[in-house]
């Protein structure tokens, strides 16, 4: 049932609460099926109107847009602070791995607390700490930088608190089609979100000539989100959307709800298996025919999506009926398309200038969310929708229709894979192509020293243009420079 109108308890007597421990029948699957016996006698919240639940959603979606501009704002600004610490590179990337290290840990912490208390109060809670340490990190001077790596670990407590409970204050908002469509919108704030701190890092340390204050603009702007939350977001019973109001109250422990969730550990094993594994054949194939074959890369990549292609189109008709066999080409298929995870990585290292390697790098992670899995969900679900409503009744149509929109995926591995081929024929070119534009630098920051430079041996320099999908530039900042060096000369 979608949300139409305010969400209410209904008048008639309620169902006998239930909890997951005690209820043995209670089987893996049978809570999203059983969801409307599990309620309270009454809503404990007011009702929720369609104006507020669409109100909760641009805050949320206002916050989330934040948390990752706030992540990815120190990676603009990432030079400027090892210049200002006087750090290596290595010791730049702390800052990363200790917010995301944090981030981790408190993840299933915040989830237990998100379960069982008022999440409106955990969510203003963790926003508080993550604008206060936000903000006292950019006051942070050179001979500190210890407690600059240690306010990111703040930071990431936190956004650990809002990016784990937001999703399931949305679902209790809506459902239905309309859930899966505010859950895209939601997520969709993520390549938004990481392409805008990066730019607002950047663009704030230029115009100010001070980094710090690209630490500062993501606290400000959070300011009005947590007032907005504060006054403007209420706090839904669980499971409000599908229980007309009413709430599901699930009594169990922690160690009940963790063996709850394993009941999925077999596809989760798994996916982390196929992960580590898929990634390090990747990487072992790419160094032992990189050598030899110079567009290795691109094809180990290619081979990979085609070769996932009929795993999916066997797992998709193949589930009905042996899940042991479905296993097995998931294990077979996420293997395949594992393999790409870091050869793609640095496929685009070495075809991008290391002046343009950061952009470069977001705007990939943005259209990979954008195309990926900020949109796909909806997608599926709008074609499953679709087949399902010659037949809305039919169970095993339901089923049927849900296989059909999961087509969806063998066409675009296919596509996928079809890029990768094409690539191919011009990496070998790109790559070289960055190499010489490196290598001219040099040569022209070696030349300038020299005054007597003739400006034709200058102009004589070959313009390069990159013709790879993801990265077009040209040198024609090096005749800026001759040609500026030429008028300085002349005044002379």
């Amino acid at each position: 049932m979608e949300l139409n109108g305010s969400v209410e308890a209904p008048k008639e007597n309620p169902a006998p609460r239930r909890s997951l421990s005690s209820s043995p029948g209670l089987q893996y699957g049978a809570l999203v099926n059983s969801v409307t016996s599990l309620t309270t006698p009454e809503s404990q919240n007011p009702p929720i109107s369609n104006r507020q639940a669409y109100v909760t959603m641009a805050v949320l979606c206002y916050i989330n847009l934040l948390n990752y501009m706030e992540r990815y704002t120190i990676a603009g600004v990432l030079l400027n602070i090892q210049t200002f610490f006087k750090i290596r590179d290595s010791t730049a990337a702390l800052l990363q791995t200790v917010f995301i290290c944090s981030f981790l840990l408190l993840a299933p912490l915040f989830g237990y607390l998100g379960d069982r208390y008022n999440r409106k109060f955990i969510m203003i809670g963790g926003l508080c700490v993550w604008l206060l340490t936000a903000a006292a990190s950019s006051f942070v001077t050179e001979s500190y930088f210890w407690l600059l790596a240690l306010l990111r670990g703040l930071v990431g407590i936190g956004e650990a608190s809002y990016s784990t409970i937001a999703p399931t204050i949305i679902g209790d908002l809506f459902t239905g089609g309309k859930r899966s469509i505010m859950i895209c919108i939601f997520y969709i704030f993520i390549p938004v979100g990481s392409g805008l701190g990066y730019i607002a890092g950047a663009g704030s340390a230029y115009l100010t000539g001070d980094w710090h204050w690209a630490l500062r603009i993501t606290p400000i702007m959070g300011v009005i989100g947590l007032i907005l939350m504060i006054f403007l977001c209420p706090n839904p019973a669980r499971g409000a959307a599908e229980t007309n109001g009413e709430g599901v109250v699930a009594k169990s422990s922690y160690l009940e709800d963790i063996k709850y969730l394993l009941k999925n550990y077999i596809f989760g094993a798994v996916t982390v298996a196929t992960g580590i594994l898929g990634g390090a054949v990747g990487t072992t194939l790419s160094r032992t025919f990189r050598d030899k074959v110079p567009y290795a890369d691109p094809l180990i990549c290619g081979v990979g999506m085609l070769g996932s292609v009929p795993c999916i189109f066997i797992i998709i008709f193949v589930a009905a009926s042996s899940i042991p066999a479905t296993y097995v080409f998931i294990f077979c298929g996420e293997l395949l398309l594992s393999l790409n995870w870091a050869v793609m990585a640095d496929i685009l290292l070495y075809v991008v200038v290391p002046t343009r390697r950061a952009t470069a790098e977001a705007l990939q992670i943005s259209f990979a969310h954008l195309l990926g899995d900020a949109g796909s969900p909806y997608l599926i679900g709008v074609i499953s929708d679709a087949v399902r409503s010659s037949k809305p009744d039919d169970l095993n149509w339901s089923f049927h229709s849900l296989k059909v929109s999961l087509l969806v995926c063998p066409f675009i591995g296919i596509l996928g894979g079809a890029f990768f081929l094409f690539t191919t024929k011009y990496i070998t070119e790109d790559s070289k192509a960055v190499l010489r534009l490196i290598e001219g630098n040099e040569v022209l920051k070696r030349r300038t020293q020299n005054t007597s430079m003739p400006l034709r041996a200058c102009l004589s320099m070959p313009t390069i243009q990159f013709r790879s999908a993801d990265c077009k530039i040209t040198s024609l900042f090096i005749l800026r420079m001759v040609l500026r060096k030429y008028l300085l000369e002349k005044k002379v």
